[in-house]
């Protein structure tokens, strides 16, 4: 059956150095965007366009799924590729209950311990108060989750429902691509997303967040190649070009309210504020527009990769679930810091700084811990003795 053909191009094998780097940026803007009132996070994406950390945390993923278990899928079938999947979404699962546990009991010794009833409600934990069995009971079900906490529980729900996406993607990768948009864009229309616990919705719906995912898995199963022609055309480039210098003007206007005042009321209002939630679709093609320059400016082989500056990013890539892990524990712990003391320049910058010297050092360290774990390798035979001469 024409159906069950292998329509989709594999990516080569061999590790993809810009996913580790770009997953390692994604970690440390997540890190600093998650403390509020810090000056540093102005480096970040967010800042000068639509789409930030997260859209490229959430593509990553979807790319590298697709890059890591679509072979597997193809040379030992649907079964196992299914079952590795399955046992990523449970460390995944695991890394976030950990966390969590970590991150409520955090919360509440320091909020007793300072007699600080607001940061109860601060970081959304206030039920924990109420209704602590109902509340955690929740926390397992991923439908409770306190403040930041947000991205992991979505990539558990993609990366569980993966396998059939992954396995249609195979055979069908624009089609898939399509109804992905399809139901991004209902869900958006029609108000879908899961409900969260006690009130109110998932932060980072998944029906529209699947998008970028999909997005991610179609550019690795060979969508990026088929489209070299467009990405590599001259008007691309311009109307990429622009299409960035207008969201950073968006941008700032809703950054400062004086310069937002010099644009139309209905013009403002479309970009402002940024409909994070329900991935907006001018936030999604600011991405894709991203993903275009990356893909025309920074090929696999670009020897900038190489480069010794680049290195504690790459292994923060690397080891993304870990330095993901510790990067939000350390936000809430920075952001308590800098609510706690005077907030001056000098704590903004030694809590942020601190922060990813420390995220790098446990992926540093962790990566030096798996390369303990493996065997080492015999030493090469020693030449043999030459032929005494007759």
């Amino acid at each position: 059956m024409a159906f069950l053909n292998i329509n989709a191009t594999l990516p080569e094998k061999g590790r993809d150095l810009r996913l580790d780097l770009f997953r390692g940026v994604a970690n440390w803007a997540i890190f600093l965007d998650h403390i509020p009132d810090n000056v540093v996070n102005w480096i970040t994406t967010r800042n000068y366009g639509f789409s930030d950390a997260a859209d490229l945390f959430v593509f990553i993923s979807g790319y590298t799924a697709s890059f890591v278990y679509a072979r597997m899928m193809l040379e030992r079938g649907f079964i196992v590729g299914a079952t590795r999947l399955t046992k990523r979404v449970w460390q995944l699962y695991v890394a976030h209950i950990i966390l969590f546990v970590i991150y409520i009991a955090s919360i509440s010794y320091l909020a007793l311990r300072f007699g600080d009833s607001e940061m109860i409600n601060e970081f959304n934990v206030a039920g924990l108060v109420d209704n602590a069995t109902e509340t955690l009971r929740q926390g397992l079900f991923l439908r409770f989750k306190p403040l930041n906490l947000d991205v992991l529980p979505l990539y558990i729900v993609l990366m569980g429902l993966f396998p059939p996406v992954l396995w249609f993607m195979l055979r069908k990768p624009d089609l898939t691509m399509a109804l992905s948009i399809v139901l991004w864009l209902t869900a958006r229309h029609y108000g879908l997303n899961l409900t969260a616990y006690p009130a109110g919705q998932w932060y980072f719906n998944p029906y529209a967040w699947q998008v970028l995912f999909v997005f991610g898995a179609w550019c690795a199963m060979g969508g990026a190649r088929r489209s070299m022609t467009l990405i590599n055309s001259p008007i691309t480039l311009w109307l990429c070009l622009a299409y960035l210098a207008f969201a950073l003007v968006m941008t700032m206007a809703g950054r400062f309210p004086t310069f937002g005042g010099m644009f139309p009321e209905w013009l403002f209002s479309a970009f402002n504020p940024n409909d994070k939630t329900n991935l907006a679709p001018y936030r999604f093609l600011h991405f894709v527009v991203i993903v275009v320059l990356v893909i025309r400016f920074v090929p696999k082989d670009w020897p900038g990769l190489e480069w010794k500056v680049f290195d504690p990013l790459i292994v923060c890539g690397q080891q993304s679930l870990a330095v993901f892990c510790v990067g939000v524990f350390l936000s809430f712990v920075g952001h308590f810091e800098l609510s706690m003391s005077s907030g001056s320049l000098f704590a903004q910058l030694f809590v942020s700084i601190a922060g990813i010297a420390i995220m790098t050092t446990v992926a540093y360290y962790i990566s030096w811990s798996k390369k303990q774990d493996k065997p080492l390798k015999p030493p090469p035979p020693k030449p043999a003795a030459a032929a005494k001469a007759a």
